[in-house]
């Protein structure tokens, strides 16, 4: 016979929320970071305007309606309730996959929860705008990244979700909904309720991301996530109850039917670690364990030409790499959507070796036609180098390596190349960072004339004005 008994609160719920409510952000080096990370991910989700599979899926759920002080999106003249709002801007910025990486025993993208905290904000900001008041100053935002940075980030360092079979936006449900609740100002109470509701739904599984059904579902799942954790903090709010063991509850819980039966372990508190050590994705849009072996493959496009040869003088590419892009990205076999491609480490390599570029356009069916790609996928094979995946999970190293060697049918062959950090990675700020500016100002030219380019820039480039300005205001230079 079950107890009725209402149990405690399960103490990973509490940490996450007493963390979002209590802990005070004092990094400069976090709040810089945020601000890079707020401009390069809204400036994927500009690029990302410009393809129709994306662009299809946006806008109200009901044409035509505008929601009075709604959220804006940015790159359109939408405006809408936040849940859809949130829909709209984590589908964007997520849908090239050129936005900031977090790589653990689970990896993911932290900026995802953007498109909750960035449509919430808006819209509260909007609200208190018509009512006379303040509202959330764009340093709201960024300390609420930050913190949604760390809760995803510091679960993912120890927990694997995909080893199960689970999406890792689940972690973004998680994370934006404890955001999402405090900028909301609900209670503590309230914040423990919204969060439960957020492990109990029923998680998304991986299948859209791998062979034989990768797709594009990948591509919004992330802003499906975001909004969902809107939608049920304002459920909260408005005084729905929660399940204090919504993770811990014996067969019923997360951890015994979605975990197989094992608690979450966690490596370090909560802090700014995360946001502080983010991957940013500059050069390419790849999925990231594939980032180094870009890098490597355009270095030896360039040798190849000195030489005088071409893909078809290869006889075999072989790419040291570690465990996780094995698991995910090793692949054989038809490609069918750019979804596909982008997810397959023969064809990331095998576009820069043959052309010398890896753009977003590269993986459209255009582009995939070519049948010198196919041919020289089939000549790529991965093994995994167990140093480079124990480095891969050191926190003091958190190294992406990539080591690619060509051979040719003549018998001679390339030096091996060798990359362990991506030019997105924190050892490599100084290098990346402008290139990442450099970036998003190309994204920004896609959408806007120069006089709006420029008070967009104004706004963004300076830590001071852009943390000071109400959330409304700057997200009012966004739109069309």
């Amino acid at each position: 016979m079950a107890l009725a008994t209402r149990p405690d609160w399960d103490q990973v719920m509490v940490d996450i929320v007493d963390y979002v409510r209590q802990y005070e952000i004092t990094s400069p080096l976090a709040y810089e970071t945020a601000r890079h990370c707020l401009i390069d991910t809204l400036g994927c989700g500009l690029e990302a305007l410009e393809y129709p599979a994306c662009t299809k899926l946006l806008g109200p759920i009901v044409p035509g309606t505008v929601v009075p002080h709604g959220a804006r999106v940015p790159g359109t003249q939408y405006q809408l309730d936040p849940v859809q709002a949130a829909f709209n801007i984590g589908a964007m910025i997520r849908w090239l996959d050129f936005n900031d990486t977090w790589l653990a025993a689970e990896w993911g993208h932290p900026s995802d929860n953007l498109g909750g905290i960035l449509a919430v904000a808006d819209w509260l900001s909007r609200i208190a705008a018509a009512e006379g008041k303040r509202g959330p100053v764009m340093r709201d935002v960024l300390t609420a990244m930050i913190k949604a940075h760390e809760i995803q980030g510091c679960i993912a360092l120890e927990n694997s979700f995909n080893k199960v079979g689970l999406d890792h936006v689940v972690l973004v449900k998680a994370a934006s909904t404890a955001t999402v609740s405090q900028l909301l100002g609900l209670t503590r109470e309230e914040a423990l309720n919204a969060l439960s509701l957020a492990w109990v739904d029923g998680q998304s599984l991986r299948t859209y991301r791998h062979a034989p059904n990768a797709g594009s579902r990948k591509s919004w799942a992330a802003g499906d996530a975001t909004s969902r954790a809107v939608r049920l903090a304002l459920m909260a709010g408005a005084g729905e109850m929660g399940y204090p063991s919504a993770l811990t509850a014996p067969t019923w819980g997360f951890y015994d039917v979605l975990f197989k039966g094992r608690p979450f372990r966690f490596q370090r508190p909560y802090g700014s670690y995360v946001m502080e050590n983010i991957l940013f994705k500059i050069s390419f849009p790849a999925e990231f364990h594939a980032q180094t072996a870009v890098e490597c493959a355009m270095g030896i496009h360039q040798a190849m030409q000195a030489l005088g040869k071409t893909d078809a003088d290869i006889l075999r590419i072989t790419i040291r790499t570690h465990e996780a892009c094995l698991r995910i990205i090793d692949k054989q076999g038809p490609l069918d959507n750019p979804a596909d491609r982008d997810h397959c480490i023969q064809y990331m390599v095998a576009v820069p070796i043959i052309f010398g570029r890896l753009t977003a356009a590269d993986y459209e069916d255009a582009i995939a036609a070519d049948p010198r790609i196919d041919a020289l996928r089939s000549k790529i094979v991965c093994v995994e180098d167990p140093a480079f995946t124990a480095d891969y999970h050191d926190p003091e190293k958190r190294s992406i390596a990539n080591g690619l060697r060509v051979e040719f049918n003549d018998g001679s062959a390339l030096e091996e190349v060798v990359c362990e950090f991506p030019l997105g990675h924190k050892r490599r700020r100084k290098e990346g960072i402008p290139l990442l500016e450099a970036k998003f100002k190309t994204n920004l030219r896609r959408r806007y004339g120069a006089a709006q380019q420029q008070r967009i820039l104004d706004a963004s480039l300076d830590q001071q004005t852009l943390e000071a300005m109400p959330v409304r205001e700057y997200v009012d230079l966004y739109v069309i």
